[in-house]
């Protein structure tokens, strides 16, 4: 039987937890479904972890690469080595919900371009639900050429998470993805470029449980949120400025309330000014930068939880990173302490 679907994972370093995942993919394989791993030479204990699976799962295939040449690169890979019509860019520490192989191969019926899959999330240990769905969609929805800056609009934020993406093969592998490698977000490079994808599918069912808080990116959140996503939204040029604008500001590092928010996870300081500010930025800004880089970062932190305590709904996930942070002090953790009293309540 020919593949219809491969799900794709590009992994490093993920030994204690991508059992879990190709678990969760195993108990609702299917005959035309294959595994693809590429493992981009993780140094802990992948290739063990994966050769126990290779022994009873031959719907699994492994390429351990010699060398790391990144995820962009690696994901790439996978779309090369796969076999399936369609290629789903899983994670390799997430979950699918039971029954999401069958959803997905049930949208592919009319061929879509590309399918785009909801998510719900959790924490670490999937004990607490931060985020119901994570795209807000009651329904499903479709998207044609036409409806391009809709979808842009709409759906590019969440598209930062590539295990929502399920696209064809062949389309995948004719769009330009040189010029994506070390953006970290390769599919958004293919999926945004020109010229629109015909059709894509919005399942609004949430089909995969994000681990949140496992992040391998976490060292690098400021360069890759300040910088390299707002430079790859803004270099889509099918889209006008003011849609951009709803998915991220051009020059994020100009943000004040940005750089407080990443002082108090401590993942900004002076390093971040002197490796990243460009030379065209003005001398007003760069003091203002340089000042805030060496604001007491404990004192940040409080703030920073302090001002979600004064949402009536406070986002979980961002008082998580705050609480998690080194710079979470003992204010910070009594903020906290009034947050749970105060959502108990409600």
């Amino acid at each position: 039987m020919s593949i219809k679907l491969s799900i794709c994972i590009a992994t490093f370093k993920r030994g204690p937890f991508i059992g879990e995942t190709l678990n969760s993919i195993l108990g609702q394989m299917e005959p035309s479904v294959e595994i693809v791993v590429v493992d981009g030479a993780s140094p802990d204990n992948t290739p063990e972890v994966m050769a126990q699976y290779l022994l009873c799962h031959p719907e699994i295939r492994y390429f351990r690469e010699p060398a790391n040449s990144g995820v962009d690169a690696d994901y790439d890979k996978a779309v090369g080595y796969a076999r399936g019509q369609y290629c789903w860019l899983m994670t390799d520490d997430d979950l699918l919900r039971p029954g999401a192989v069958a959803r997905v191969l049930q949208s592919m019926e009319d061929a879509p371009e590309l399918i785009v899959v909801n998510s719900e999330v959790k924490n670490v240990k999937f004990s607490k639900l931060y985020v119901e769905r994570s795209l807000a969609f009651s329904s499903d929805k479709e998207y044609g050429a036409s409806d391009r800056e809709k979808f842009f609009a709409e759906v590019a934020s969440y598209l930062s998470f590539i295990g929502a993406v399920v696209i064809k093969r062949r389309t995948w592998l004719e769009r330009n993805r040189a010029n994506y490698y070390g953006s970290l977000f390769i599919h958004v490079g293919i999926i945004f470029q020109h010229p629109p994808i015909s059709k894509v599918k919005v399942i609004a069912e949430p089909l995969i449980t994000i681990r949140y808080g496992n992040g391998m990116w976490s060292p690098r959140s400021f360069e890759i949120w300040t910088f390299k996503w707002p430079n790859l939204i803004w270099s889509f040029a099918d889209f006008s400025d003011q849609v951009k604008l709803q998915i991220t500001q051009r020059e994020p590092r100009r943000s004040i309330s940005r750089l407080i928010r990443n002082r108090a996870l401590g993942a900004f300081t002076k390093k971040e000014v002197q490796k990243f500010w460009p030379a065209s930025a003005g001398k007003a800004e760069r003091i203002v930068a340089s000042l805030l880089s060496i604001f007491p970062a404990s004192l940040a932190n409080f703030l920073s939880v302090f001002y979600l305590s004064c949402s009536a709904n406070p986002n979980q996930m961002a008082l998580h990173d705050l609480l998690h942070s080194k710079h979470a002090g003992l204010l910070s953790r009594m903020m906290s302490r009034v947050l749970n009293i105060k959502s108990r309540k409600h």
